[in-house]
């Protein structure tokens, strides 16, 4: 009788581990399967690093870089300094750059890249207004990609649709009217973008202290 009774404990362990095999094979456990879901993982990590690769772009190199410029009135004396090549490649350490400036009415950036565009910079408090001159340039530069970024704006895909980007009133109240400012950005087509910045700095009336600036960072 207790021969039957082992037997019959035997009999039904072998039937709970059948009825776990059945369970297992109820949810759809498959190695195979997880062997597609790491492979899927690592497909989604590759996607992600091509991404990556597609927003990276290089800094402005010291010689792409034709100027970096800040300028200021203080006591109503005007004031022009070189800045640091490395603030060419980030306009949020631009920006806090010239906040540190003793502007009587704020103090004005610019950068030069590879005479192909510019970037003008105006910080009065906490007020900033930035102007790109190439909204294409944003596809392949630093700071202008900081700059359309900044403004919440895309960069166009052809560079027949570029056009200047951002705040062109930034020195109405200086003398340099959004329409002259406009033209001479759309000048770019026509003259090196340094030789523009140097313009309107002379038409801010900073000219004389641009061109001694500039001879300084030169030598």
């Amino acid at each position: 009788m207790a021969g039957e009774d082992i037997e019959s404990i035997d009999a039904r362990d072998a039937r709970d581990n059948d009825s776990l095999l059945a369970d297992d094979d109820i949810i759809g456990f498959d190695e195979d399967e997880d062997d597609v879901d790491e492979d899927d993982l690592d497909d989604d990590s590759d996607e992600d690093d091509d991404d990556e690769d597609d927003d990276f772009i290089e800094d402005a190199s010291d010689e792409d870089i034709d100027l970096v410029m800040a300028a200021y009135r203080e006591d109503g004396e005007a004031v022009v300094q070189s800045l640091s090549n490395e603030l060419a490649n980030d306009l949020d350490e631009l920006i806090n750059q010239l906040r540190r400036l003793p502007g009587d009415s704020g103090a004005i950036g610019a950068v030069s890249i590879a005479g192909e565009f510019f970037v003008l910079v105006r910080v009065r408090g906490r007020n900033v207004e930035v102007l790109l001159s190439d909204s294409f340039s944003a596809n392949d530069w630093p700071i202008a990609r900081d700059v359309a970024d900044f403004l919440g704006v895309d960069a166009p895909e052809d560079e027949d649709d570029s056009e200047a980007l951002g705040d062109l009133e930034i020195f109405a109240d200086l003398g340099l009217s959004e329409m002259d400012l406009e033209s001479l950005a759309d000048d770019t087509d026509e003259a090196d973008a340094d030789e523009i910045v140097a313009e309107i700095f002379d038409r801010l009336k900073f000219g004389a202290q641009f061109k001694r600036a500039l001879a300084g960072r030169d030598h």
